[in-house]
């Protein structure tokens, strides 16, 4: 697996601190049931070896790494516990290299271009922005990453739904860290099912699903237009004229001849393509990349899921 492609597909990690390895369990299914398979396990209590092996046992699909890792000798009980990532709240020359010469994936803390300079020294082209708001939010980061053109970024600290998208729109951001889904209180009082509804809001928030238009099926050009002109008619939905079908506004598609879907299809919107087929394909959704439309970059715009709902295709497009 790779651990940092792994990230970046998930795009939020949640980072749990656990006084009681006991919690490890019930949270871990709760993260994975709200759609976020990755927790990263701090350091910070003597729960976080115990929580680690707990998780990587019970949940193998499940991403689970070790956060706030000051020394070699926790990154050695906490990979040999299961964990698959270290992350490091500085950067710590020692911790690094001891990573690096054992092919262990680790994401330093970064706030400062020397910082980045020294990653970059020993390889390592991802780092944890941390602390991400107080070091000055994503100006900041945008500024220290513009003279290293390789270098990719995982902000934690202060991150919030509020703020989420403006870390994730930058190109150079794999991931966000964040604590709001996840925090101490919900786990003390084994609200397990909020922190399940918390991820669940996180992840639909980052994907922005969103009806874009619905798309009929019409027999031939001259059925389409007249569906067309029809929404012009009685709503104001301006026909236009494409070359395999008819849109009315912006919300109805006539389809000059059938295609998927025995009704039509249903176009549903997302900010990150790629991080939405993800998450689908871990609800068990099936995608049919057979549809896929790639943009001049090679990156994914427009892909159909396999099956219907109530008779229609349904189709993922990039926003």
């Amino acid at each position: 697996m790779n651990v940092i492609a792994e990230i970046y597909k998930i795009g939020i990690v949640p980072v749990i601190a656990l006084d009681d390895a006991k919690d490890a369990e019930p949270l871990a299914k709760a993260l994975c049931k709200g759609g976020l398979p990755c927790a990263e396990v701090t350091f910070r209590t003597n729960a976080a070896e115990e929580a680690i092996r707990i998780i990587a046992g019970k949940f193998p699909d499940m991403l689970v790494g070790a956060g706030t890792v000051l020394t070699t000798e926790q990154v050695e009980r906490a990979v040999g516990a299961g964990a698959r990532f270290i992350v490091s709240p500085g950067l710590n020359p020692k911790v690094v290299q001891y990573c690096v010469d054992r092919n262990i994936p680790v994401i330093p803390g970064i706030s400062n271009p020397s910082d980045v300079e020294a990653a970059l020294e020993m390889g390592i082209e991802v780092v944890k922005f941390f602390p991400a708001e107080a070091s000055g939010g994503v100006e900041m980061m945008k500024a220290i990453s513009a003279p290293y053109a390789k270098v990719r970024f995982m902000p934690t600290g202060g991150v919030n739904p509020n703020n989420l998208r403006d870390y994730l729109d930058f190109p150079k951001v794999i991931a966000c860290g964040g604590t709001w889904m996840v925090k101490k209180d919900f786990i003390a009082a084994g609200k397990f099912d909020e922190i399940a509804h918390h991820t669940s809001e996180a992840v639909v928030r980052m994907l922005g699903f969103e009806l874009l238009h619905v798309g009929i099926n019409a027999n031939n050009e001259t059925e389409a237009e007249k569906i067309s002109d029809r929404f012009d008619a009685l709503f104001g939905f301006t026909k236009k004229v494409g070359n395999s079908s008819v849109f009315a506004g912006t919300a109805i598609e006539a389809m000059k001849t059938p295609y998927l879907g025995t009704h039509g299809h249903i176009a549903i919107g997302t900010n990150y393509m790629d991080r939405a087929i993800y998450y689908l394909e871990k609800q068990g959704v099936k995608i049919d990349m057979s549809t896929a439309k790639k943009n001049d970059k090679g990156k994914i715009k427009a892909v159909y899921l396999q099956g219907e709902i109530g008779g229609f295709a349904v189709h993922l497009v990039q926003k």
